[in-house]
């Protein structure tokens, strides 16, 4: 199985330590959160991983090419021209998922002790096109989920606003952490281009096609996008 790791981001909210170096080389316990997550991947097994890059691309080359790669063969998606947002940072890398049934996605700012085979195995027998990795937690924005947990749509708990994709009795709202298991079936029906959200993706696809929550509520999760959330880090991930 092969992953992609999202690493492009400005990072803006960890300013100013993403003023001259990128957030995916943040270090949490004498390690950045690149290796934290390749290995963690490796931890399931995988060791094929694609890692986009635009800011300070040069450095997350570095970094990998000084380590070799941490163990695992990466290869990078260069999106030093334009950053794409992470659909249309998936959509450039396609090619690199190409023949697989299926594989992961995920943020790099993500440390989580989620199971992830068991998310893996679980998506492979729902038979959903796409299984996103969501928490009962508060949140700004969340997916809206069935009963079956089915994707049914998305709201943004600041402005009310709400995206339904299906109809549903009723609806439970969770939080998306940033991570996902993704058939091979997504990448032909990408219908967007250039910059795009992977939300405006799945909402798109939920109209058709059967996307699953997984809840892994009680795992640990951490988005270190804050300086203060780096020193929470080290507490939960040596």
């Amino acid at each position: 199985m092969k992953a992609m790791l999202f690493a492009a981001g400005l990072g803006t909210r960890l300013k100013p330590f993403t003023d001259s170096t990128p957030k995916a080389l943040a270090p949490v316990n004498n390690k950045t959160l690149l290796e934290h997550n390749i290995r963690y991947l490796q931890r399931h097994g995988i060791y094929d991983v694609v890692v986009n890059v635009h800011h300070f691309a040069d450095k997350i080359e570095t970094t990998l090419k000084d380590n070799n790669n941490f163990g695992s063969n990466v290869f990078i998606s260069d999106e030093r021209d334009e950053i794409l947002e992470t659909g249309g940072g998936l959509k450039k890398a396609a090619n690199y998922f190409t023949g697989e049934g299926a594989f992961v996605v995920m943020n790099v700012d993500a440390l989580t002790t989620l199971d992830l085979g068991r998310m893996i195995q679980a998506h492979k027998t729902s038979g959903a096109i796409g299984t996103l990795a969501v928490m009962q937690r508060t949140s700004g924005r969340q997916f809206l989920f069935d009963k079956e947990m089915t994707l049914c749509g998305w709201q943004n708990n600041n402005t009310n606003e709400q995206r339904i994709s299906r109809e549903a009795t009723s609806l439970q709202p969770f939080a998306f952490t940033g991570i996902q298991v993704l058939s091979g079936t997504v990448l032909p029906n990408i219908p967007f281009s250039g910059k795009f959200s992977l939300v405006d993706l799945y909402l798109h696809l939920a109209k058709t096609y059967i996307l699953k929550g997984y809840d892994h509520t009680g795992d640990i999760f951490i988005d270190v996008g804050k300086p203060e959330s780096l020193a929470i880090a080290e507490s939960l991930f040596p």
